[in-house]
């Protein structure tokens, strides 16, 4: 194995295990979670607490065991650009330091959206 290879297999680990980690969590706090998505108007808010927690769940697992790799990137995509519309709306918020949480959330999201579909390049 290459020094490339490997770099790429340790960033892969990382890429997917933040995903797995927030799946998990996902539902470890689902009431919690889903309780924000309600404050946030989010329809269903505990089924889509559950929906997205498997999204990214099952898409950590992916990119980590390197199967269906683009179905399990998009599956993280989908999730990242729904809920930075949806729970990182920065732009409505009115509460500076809301508005400054949400506005690190939301690019950070668009960063990890970039970085999906650049790993879906490499297949």
């Amino acid at each position: 194995m290459t020094i490339s290879a490997i770099i790429f297999l340790i960033g892969r680990i990382m890429f997917g295990g933040y995903f797995i980690m927030m799946g998990v969590n996902h539902f470890a706090n689902s009431k919690m979670l889903a309780g924000y998505a309600s404050s946030k108007n989010v329809p269903m808010p505990s089924r889509a607490v559950h929906i997205s927690g498997l999204m990214i769940l099952l898409g950590g697992i992916g990119v980590i065991s390197n199967r269906y790799g683009i179905a399990s990137l998009v599956m993280i995509i989908a999730f990242l650009i729904v809920v930075s519309f949806m729970m990182h709306s920065y732009w409505k918020n009115s509460d500076p330091m809301a508005r400054m949480a949400d506005m690190a959330h939301f690019y950070k999201n668009m960063a990890l959206a970039g970085a999906s579909l650049m790993l879906i390049a490499s297949f």
